[in-house]
């Protein structure tokens, strides 16, 4: 399924999983730098990536997907 298809065929556009960890990802940045971490440091920025996943996982499934 695709957030943005650019046509009918739905070949372009953003996953929707990809959009909800877009969407998940400022704020746990804003947490990260609130504790002082350095969110250019690849081991968080790693981590910052894998729970915008975890988060956007979550919200396809409770949305039945």
């Amino acid at each position: 399924m695709k957030a943005f298809p650019h046509d009918s065929t739905n070949q372009y556009g953003m996953d929707l999983r990809d959009y909800f960890a877009a969407k998940a990802m400022p704020k746990l940045i804003e947490d990260y730098q609130n504790e002082d971490r350095l969110v250019g440091d690849e081991d968080n920025a790693e981590r910052i990536a894998y729970l915008s996943y975890l988060m956007a996982d979550a919200m396809m499934e409770a949305r039945d997907i």
